[in-house]
This record gives C-alpha cells, sequence and structure tokens, in this order.
C-alpha cells in the first residue's frame, strides 16, 4: 500500500515523504515505509500551499463524500512546476451498470461473493467492510477525463487523463490500458451495453497534471 515506488518514476530522491490518511493502522504501515504519518481529513489538509515537488493521491477520491473538494485541496498543496498524480479511482463509465448489468451488480454481494467467490482476495467479511468505504464506486458514480480536467486546468494545471485497467503502472502514460477487465466485469459491461474493449470501459482513470511555474495572469 505505502511504498517509494513511485518516486523511482520520477527519478527523484526525495528529503521528505508525508503519507496522509485517516486510518492510523495505514499510518503505521506508511512510517514503516520512510513516510511521516499525518493523520487528517483529505477535505481540509493542515498543510500549506505550494511546498509540494509531488503530490500523489491513490485509491483515495472515490472514498472521499466531496471527490472535486478533495482534488482542489490536494492541487492546493502542489509548488509551482510540481506534479500531481491521481489514480486508481473507478472511471464512470466503467461501471455505469444498466439493466441486466446493474441487477448482476445488485446481487453480487448476497448471492456471487457470498457463494461463488466468497474468499476471492480478501474474506467476504472484510470485503463487505470495505465496500461500505467506497462512497463513489458504484454504478452513476466514478471520476471521468471531464472531471479531471475541468477542475485542475480552472486552477492553472496542465493536465492529461489516462484510462487504463490496472496493474499496467507508467504503460499507462504511453497508451496502454492493459488486459481487458476480468470477465466478472466485463459480463457487466456488455449486459450494459459497454463495449468492453474501449477506452470508457477502462477500470480507472489516471491524471498527470503539472502546475506551471508562473500561473498567467
Amino acid at each position: 500500500m505505502w511504498s517509494r515506488q513511485f518516486i523511482c518514476q520520477f527519478r527523484g530522491t526525495p528529503k521528505l515523504l508525508i503519507g496522509i490518511d485517516v486510518a492510523e493502522g495505514a499510518l503505521k504501515i506508511a512510517e514503516q515505509n520512510g513516510y511521516v504519518p499525518l493523520l487528517a481529513d483529505a477535505h481540509n489538509l493542515p498543510l500549506k500551499s505550494d511546498f509540494a515537488d509531488v503530490v500523489a493521491v491513490n485509491a483515495t477520491l472515490h472514498h472521499c463524500t466531496d471527490m472535486e473538494k478533495v482534488l482542489v485541496e490536494c492541487a492546493r498543496l502542489v509548488k509551482p512546476g510540481g506534479v500531481l498524480v491521481i489514480d486508481h479511482d473507478p472511471q464512470l463509465s466503467a461501471w455505469n451498470y444498466k439493466g441486466f448489468g446493474l441487477l448482476l451488480y445488485q446481487i453480487r454481494l448476497g448471492v456471487i461473493y457470498r457463494f461463488l467467490l466468497r474468499n476471492l482476495h480478501v474474506p467476504y467479511e472484510e470485503r463487505i467492510k470495505a465496500l461500505a468505504t467506497e462512497v463513489h464506486h458504484k454504478p452513476g458514480h466514478g471520476v471521468t477525463q471531464e472531471f479531471f480536467y475541468k477542475t485542475l486546468e480552472s486552477l492553472g494545471f496542465s493536465v492529461k487523463v489516462y484510462p487504463h485497467n490496472n496493474a499496467i503502472g507508467a504503460k499507462a502514460l504511453e497508451g496502454d490500458r492493459g488486459e481487458p477487465p476480468h470477465w466478472r466485469y466485463r459480463i457487466g459491461q456488455l449486459l450494459s451495453g459497454i463495449n468492453p474493449n474501449s477506452p470508457e470501459s477502462a477500470l480507472s482513470l489516471m491524471c498527470i497534471a503539472v502546475k506551471p511555474e508562473k500561473l498567467a495572469q
């Protein structure tokens, strides 16, 4: 969960790494990996503006009540010439199930996960608790390219967004979306009229936003 891996992609040697979370357990892991832990709400970060060379927001926005407010708050921390990286938030168009796809999604917890995929990756009970925190990870919710461009360009950032299917890493910056979504997602997409081979079906969006050295007057 917490590592220095993303720093390597920027070829930097950070003097200070700050790990921010609302979960004390996650912060303990962060501290073990060299981060200075900070228990804080992403909606209101107790840090000064324009101080960070890199702000990385990983699998975070969809857990927050107000995604736009959190995005603006994170952007506030980036110094001129710095980079804001947002990744692993669900792309709305890939999860916008309808019809039979939506029905399948709605019964997944009571039938599919409980009886057919009970111990998929994590125990069933742990999965239920984790899903309860995913405020915007459901049909009709998620991030869009327009959301990133509209929000961050209005703050003066140069923005690029890359759809991908997770576990693809820096290859997403080359336009590689990775393998198509797992079969259980493809079924939901097909039943909802979503082409599983299209950019719109990519499960996540990676956003790279650069704050200019000087904002236009």
